[in-house]
């Protein structure tokens, strides 16, 4: 199997995405998520009468969303339009209370809402690990290990990770990206049992990027091309779900050991908070682990046996 992505159908009508280099609308943005996350109430949900049998738009209306904040109609209206000028953070607080977001959507409204100034990188900088970073994901010889920066980059990788998924060193360096390589390889949505599962979390990382950077060309670029190559990842971007990158379990079925469950931790870098550690786990003496073991006595050789994906 190739890892390289391919091409796919193109966006279909009434589609509308970012072109590629454009920088994302965060105004559009944040009426967009404010308008998704009402939509998946319902007043009963919130503790408010359903007043009527039919009602015009899904979920709470902008007027019982303002009243659980303690806001004026007209002033969310303002927010939810993308007017959210000197918006407070307790007013943010409020709204991302009565909307009942997670921590991570929580973020993302402040993102949207009240952009920071970065000062420290341009946005459409590439990024670098440390020498002594790269040296520790080495070290890890018996578990697969990667670090992944913005725009779901895959930055740095050990021996194990490059046996689990795929060397990605066979690949250009603009290839190295988890959502490319989910959204648009075969390979990919073979490996993982749970696909569905894996490509939502993807996008959810790449809507948080987008809130923190939204002047990012080359993250801009990269949603214009999946969106245009791929309808599934069209359909989890419209829906402006968010996720931060945290820990859990993957199961895998790999061409050359079989079937994986695998737990994964997250570590992000204390001196950068947008490059993170994943290293994957099995539980000792599970079926798992022992699969592990056979991938790392064959390691990245086995692509020779025309077994692993390339």
């Amino acid at each position: 199997m190739d890892i390289r992505p391919g091409e796919e159908s193109a966006v279909g009508p009434g589609l509308e995405q970012p072109r590629p280099e454009q920088p994302i609308d965060r105004r559009a943005e944040l009426s967009e998520f404010l308008r998704t996350r009402r939509a998946r109430l319902k007043p009963e949900d919130v503790g408010l009468p359903a007043f009527g049998r039919h009602r015009r738009v899904p979920g709470l209306r902008r007027e019982e969303l303002a009243q659980l904040a303690g806001v004026s109609v007209a002033y969310y209206t303002r927010l939810e339009q993308g007017n959210g000028r000197n918006v407070s953070a307790e007013v943010l607080d409020a709204i991302a209370r009565a909307l009942r977001l997670t921590d991570a959507e929580h973020a993302h409204l402040t993102h949207l809402a009240k952009p920071k100034q970065h000062k420290k990188k341009p946005s459409g900088q590439s990024q670098h690990v440390r020498v002594a970073l790269r040296q520790l994901v080495d070290t890890l010889d018996a578990v697969p290990a990667y670090v992944v920066g913005r725009r779901s980059e895959i930055l740095a990788w050990n021996r194990m990770a490059a046996a689990l998924f795929g060397d990605w060193a066979e690949l250009p360096p603009q290839e190295r990206n988890w959502a490319r390589l989910a959204f648009l390889s075969p390979a990919y949505r073979d490996l993982f049992v749970d696909w569905d599962a894996k490509a939502a979390d993807l996008v959810g990382y790449l809507r948080m990027d987008a809130g923190c950077h939204p002047d990012d060309p080359r993250l801009s670029a990269l949603v214009g091309e999946l969106s245009v190559k791929s309808e599934e990842f069209r359909r989890l971007w419209a829906a402006h779900d968010v996720k931060e990158k945290s820990h859990g379990v993957k199961r895998m079925r790999h061409p050359l050991v079989g079937d994986l469950t695998l737990s994964f931790e997250t570590f992000k870098l204390p001196d950068d908070q947008e490059q993170s550690m994943i290293v994957y786990h099995a539980e000792p003496g599970s079926p798992s682990a022992e699969a592990l073991r056979l991938l790392a006595s064959w390691g990245v050789d086995a692509r020779e046996a025309g077994r692993l994906p390339q």
